[in-house]
């Protein structure tokens, strides 16, 4: 069955796989970028079923428009993917407030800023799904990425109180935990390093800095295959509430839930016995 999907960050990476791999399916695709020639070329140019538009995520009055043009050519939205992100890689001494800010306003509050503007359309059509982007960073904190686990672990908690707002609707919500793909996220367009410098730092900083730039390009992940799974995920009557992606992603988070849960069951003595006391 033909969807119409609204995918953000559609000029490049996994956004591009998204974009052309669901209009190979026969789908109608809004695929935006904050420069839409930038999607033209990246898919082949014009056609029928694709609609490139024009979408800054931390601007709500490009996400509004966005969606209206969306309406007024395909007179729907059944799926949103929020995959735009950046990132912003130090140590959290080393991460100016503004830069900090700034990861946030793009990876939390851009996601929210599209969902809110599309959300009125999918609660008409009372059907919908959303599925956002987080990341392995979203569930396990990670060294260097201070700035984008808090982003993400926001998503998270984002998305997994979202559903429940929305279920009464029709709307159904997946989170995507994806590990290391090659999605082009530590590019020089995507990535931003810390602009602050502190001695006890340096070494670590400058030694780290040259591994994630060496990773660029050789991550195990393949993007195009994780297109593909979130498209099969798209298609499901129920689809999961979480997908966790990639084998080092499913290692790594399913460590987390053991320590999580290891962590609860220590807690029991202490924590457990803190309720109000009757006289």
């Amino acid at each position: 069955m033909s969807k119409v999907f609204l995918i953000t960050g559609a000029g490049r990476g996994l956004g591009a796989d998204l974009a052309r791999q669901a209009l190979e399916a026969g789908h109608r695709v809004v695929a935006t970028a904050r420069r839409p020639e930038h999607v033209l070329e990246a898919l082949g140019g014009e056609q029928d079923n694709l609609l490139a538009t024009a979408l800054d995520i931390t601007e709500p009055d490009t996400a509004r428009s966005a969606v209206r043009s969306a309406v007024e050519r395909f007179g729907r939205i059944d799926v949103l993917i929020n995959n735009a992100a950046n990132f912003y890689a130090g140590y959290f001494e080393e991460i100016s407030d503004a830069q900090l800010r700034a990861q946030i306003e793009t990876n939390l509050f851009g996601p929210m800023n599209v969902t809110r503007a599309v959300l009125p359309v999918m609660r008409a059509q009372r059907d919908g799904h959303v599925i956002t982007l987080s990341s392995l960073a979203g569930v396990v904190g990670l060294e260097f990425c201070v700035a984008y686990a808090a982003a993400k672990f926001g998503v998270e908690g984002f998305m997994e109180s979202l559903r429940h707002d929305v279920e009464p609707f029709g709307i159904r919500t997946t989170v995507v935990e994806p590990g290391f793909f090659r999605t082009e996220l530590l590019v020089d367009a995507s990535t931003t390093w810390a602009e602050l410098s502190i001695d006890d730092y340096a070494e670590r900083t400058a030694a780290t800095k040259e591994q994630w730039q060496a990773m660029n390009g050789r991550q195990a992940g393949d993007p195009a295959k994780l297109a593909a799974a979130l498209l099969t995920i798209a298609g499901l009557q129920q689809p999961p509430a979480r997908f966790v992606a990639g084998s080092d992603a499913i290692d790594a988070v399913a460590a987390k839930a053991r320590e999580l849960l290891a962590q609860a069951e220590a807690s029991r003595g202490l924590g457990a016995d803190l309720a109000h006391d009757d006289a």
